[in-house]
């Protein structure tokens, strides 16, 4: 014996986006925290939370429906593969997702009872909801205009001023006692000439 169950849950995200991250292998590992491998084609095997899950694409329509086979390994032997239906419809706020979950082996209630709630939509409502803050984020900061540089205060400025001119009037200080020790040692070597000379003058 077999039974079906359908859930529904409001996704922040666009349809297509949730479509995207299921079929991909990291979309789909980074918004259930499980590891995946999934693909865009209708035909290939499909895994999902570790291996926990395994299947086959059925059918694939970009931005609306997704049909997999499923089953986990729970699954005997004497179980035929379970079927998922994933379906996309935009609405306020993101996508509504329907989930329709056939064949499922019965009294493996827990798929309905916690199993989709706790490791897919929570995780994918959380997953989307953060990516549409960093995308906010994102777009507010390439939207900011560029901030001019500060313009210095009357008070700043003048103190800028004073700053130069007290630089200007140090450095003339400076050569200014500089040319002056230049006289002196000057003015010391004309007598030391001079006494020479009179010397040479005695001599002759």
């Amino acid at each position: 014996m077999s039974y079906e169950f359908t859930l529904t849950a409001l996704i922040p995200a666009s349809p297509q986006d949730i479509y995207d991250a299921w079929l991909d292998s990291r979309g789909h590992s980074a918004m259930t925290g499980g590891k995946a491998t999934q693909s865009r084609q209708a035909g290939d095997p499909v895994t999902a939370w570790d291996g926990y899950i395994s299947g086959r694409n059925l059918e694939l329509i970009p931005g609306r429906r997704i049909v997999q086979t499923w089953r986990t390994t729970q699954f005997t032997d004497a179980h035929a593969d379970s079927v998922i239906t994933v379906l996309l419809e935009p609405t306020a706020g993101g996508t509504r997702l329907t989930l329709v979950h056939n064949n499922v082996p019965d009294g493996q209630t827990s798929y309905e009872e916690a199993g989709w709630k706790t490791h897919y939509i929570e995780p994918m409502q959380k997953y989307f909801a953060t990516a549409a803050k960093v995308a906010a984020v994102a777009a507010r900061g390439a939207a900011a205009p560029v901030p001019k540089a500060a313009k210095k205060s009357p008070a700043k400025k003048a103190g800028a001023r004073k700053k130069i001119a007290a630089k200007k009037i140090a450095k003339k200080s400076a050569k200014k006692s500089a040319a002056k020790k230049s006289a002196k040692k000057t003015s010391k070597k004309k007598p030391a000439k001079k006494n020479k000379a009179r010397k040479a003058a005695r001599k002759k």
